[in-house]
């Protein structure tokens, strides 16, 4: 693998990074304290124009065909700004890639171009359920064929940019005979459709500008040209798909690990206490050395996943081994960003405040770190034999 960027990469990163730096990060702390789902909303709809929500989806359904190195480097510099922003971004681009992957000729047609020119502001994915988190299998919500309609009944949690979502990508158990995970099919649910109800949006720890809310479908009717792959085919489909979302949560991670440490670090050569810059004790250039290195294993570690999904190999493990090394990278680095500010980083005047709650997420969505472990340990077992 080539560990440098490509002229093209090299311009989308620089082109995220002035972006986030003119448009994002002046606002970022408006965003968190006061949910401004407006201005969210105009930016989403810039970053379209100029290409952002489609990296890796092919040019003819008005994607950018840029790659997956490219989305993971733009995913970054976005997150080292906002990551309410970075999160919507992530979740459009991985609605575009699963339907670009399995959807028929004139499902592609019909969404992925609405979601790349920013005419959807955002597409959702409808997996979680009350019991079905880490195990989406265990899934209860019911598509019932019913003459050339599929009438949906039951509920999803947790689901990103909900309210202002164009279109779902919705999993429901259509053969409940089936063995667990076999009969479960996909289906895209346009926004509006009767029976389809937007429920409470969660009060969240962090990334608040970033509505997550309820969905529930009662007796909500989509015709059968809204199935997506094969009938009963919908686990499979989840499945390959989480783990291209993996590379972009853990390329969300990085960035706001990057953005607490470049705060922390540039604030320890302006702090002075026992009568010297702070910077000067080995203490705190320790905790710059070993955090920075760490991030950038990170970094690496999602160039190696991306450089293997845009190369057609398989990058499950590899992507489970990036999301869970910088995810939880991004947390440790966010906690000793707030210890290298002292009492001032627990205070929302500064920012490591909002990066600290913003970061958490990321171990838990896109699968737990634990369930990364559990990939992990299960594709190289699985290698030994």
């Amino acid at each position: 693998m080539y560990l440098e960027l490509t002229e093209e990469q090299k311009l989308i990163q620089d082109t995220a990074r002035d972006f986030a730096r003119v448009e994002l990060e002046p606002v970022a702390a408006k965003l968190d304290q006061e949910k401004d789902r407006e201005t969210l909303l105009k930016n989403l709809k810039k970053l379209a124009e100029l290409g952002f929500m489609g990296l890796n989806v092919k040019e003819q359904y008005g994607g950018a065909e840029a790659g997956t190195i490219a989305f993971s480097v733009a995913m970054t510099e976005i997150a080292r700004a906002c990551a309410s922003t970075a999160v919507t971004v992530s979740v459009n681009n991985m609605v575009c890639e699963v339907i670009q992957s399995v959807g028929t000729e004139e499902q592609k047609k019909t969404y992925i171009p609405r979601i790349c020119s920013g005419e959807y502001a955002a597409g959702s994915f409808g997996l979680t359920e009350n019991c079905a988190g880490s195990d989406p299998s265990g899934m209860i919500t019911q598509a019932v064929l019913d003459g050339d309609h599929y009438v949906i009944n039951g509920s999803k949690l947790y689901i990103s940019s909900a309210p202002y979502a164009g279109v779902f990508v919705v999993w429901a158990v259509t053969d409940k005979e089936a063995k667990k995970g076999k009969g479960i099919s996909c289906f895209l649910v346009e926004a509006g459709t009767p029976g389809l109800v937007i429920g409470k949006e969660e009060q969240k720890m962090g990334q608040h500008a970033s509505a997550t809310n309820e969905l529930v479908f009662e007796d909500c009717r989509v015709p059968a040209s809204a199935l997506m792959g094969k009938l009963n085919d919908g686990f499979r489909i989840a499945v390959a798909e989480l783990a291209g979302g993996r590379i972009g949560i853990g390329s969300l991670g990085l960035g706001v690990g990057l953005a607490a440490m470049d705060y922390a670090t540039r604030y320890t050569t302006e702090r002075s206490q026992f009568g010297q810059k702070i910077s000067n004790f080995q203490a705190l250039q320790w905790m710059i050395a070993d955090t920075y290195t760490e991030l950038e294993a990170a970094r690496l570690l999602l160039m190696s996943a991306s450089y293997r999904k845009d190369s057609g190999k398989t990058f499950a493990k590899e992507a489970s081994m990036a999301k869970l090394f910088a995810t939880e990278a991004a947390n440790k680095a966010c906690y000793k960003a707030m210890q290298m500010l002292g009492g001032y980083g627990y205070t929302r005047d500064f920012p490591i405040e909002r990066y600290t709650r913003d970061a958490r997420i990321t171990t838990i969505y896109e699968g737990t770190s634990e369930i990364q472990r559990l990939i992990i340990s299960r594709e190289i077992l699985r290698n030994l034999n």
